[in-house]
């Protein structure tokens, strides 16, 4: 499983970006043929950069948008923010694999999307209504359920199964029950812990506490669905094991 998601994360950076990028390798020199700011969008899409960061939005850290606005009317913004770059900190993995010229160049397509905008205010999320076993209900802004099909999971779910099942049990347990090295998220969960958050733990890791972090190997969207499938376990309405989904 390990191979096959990460040669398919592979071949999706290659189609997408036309550079091949392993976490941990260093990045191809790019053609000449090519602009600095195209070269610095492609090295961004080819690393691990868009696990934690937007053109437009916080994922984990800041928007493109709102780094460029910051280093702003600074005339070393390029010098600074290629150190940041190579050095990380803050929670920012450091790339001292990538060479001054890729960072470079990175920093410079990053400064250009001052003007980027924002991402538009998304419409009201519809809510999604759940009985729980103590006669309560809960209510959550995505499906757990494929309506119509006798409490089979939703695609996203099942995906969150597969890669908790493949990644995070050997920590954190089988079934989100907690486990010797890793707290039981189920729990973690239910005292509070948001998706955001959820989603900065997973991508950053916690390295005092010997939890390594997935930026660069899991996409957002991968651990958005991770955290749906242990949400669905924490409420108890997620079963145990192979959950019955949409795909069976």
């Amino acid at each position: 499983m390990f191979r096959t998601v990460l040669l398919g994360a592979t071949i999706a950076a290659v189609a997408m970006t036309g550079v091949a990028y392993l976490p941990g390798a260093p990045l191809p020199q790019l053609g000449k043929q090519n602009s600095e700011g195209e070269s610095g969008e492609k090295l961004i899409k080819a690393s691990d950069c868009s696990s934690c960061h937007a053109v437009d939005r916080q994922v984990v850290g800041p928007s493109y948008t709102a780094v460029a606005k910051r280093y702003a009317g600074q005339a070393d913004a390029v010098e600074k923010l290629a150190t940041k770059i190579r050095e990380g900190g803050s929670g920012m993995t450091p790339h001292p694999d990538l060479t001054d010229a890729q960072r470079r160049e990175m920093a410079r397509w990053i400064l250009s999307q001052k003007d980027a905008g924002v991402a538009p205010v998304q419409a009201e999320k519809k809510l999604y209504a759940y009985a729980l076993k103590d006669g309560t209900t809960v209510q959550l802004d995505f499906p757990l359920f494929v309506e119509g099909k006798d409490q089979k999971v939703t695609k996203d779910v099942f995906h969150g199964y597969q890669f908790y099942n493949s990644y995070c049990y050997r920590c954190h347990g089988t079934d989100a029950t907690g486990g010797q090295l890793g707290p039981d998220l189920r729990h973690s969960l239910s005292a509070g812990m948001k998706r955001q958050d959820f989603l900065s733990v997973a991508m950053t890791g916690r390295k005092e506490k010997g939890m390594p972090g997935w930026a660069g190997f899991l996409s957002e969207d991968d651990v958005v669905q991770v955290y749906k499938y242990v949400k669905g376990r924490s409420l108890d309405l997620v079963p145990p094991g192979r959950p019955p989904s949409e795909q069976d």
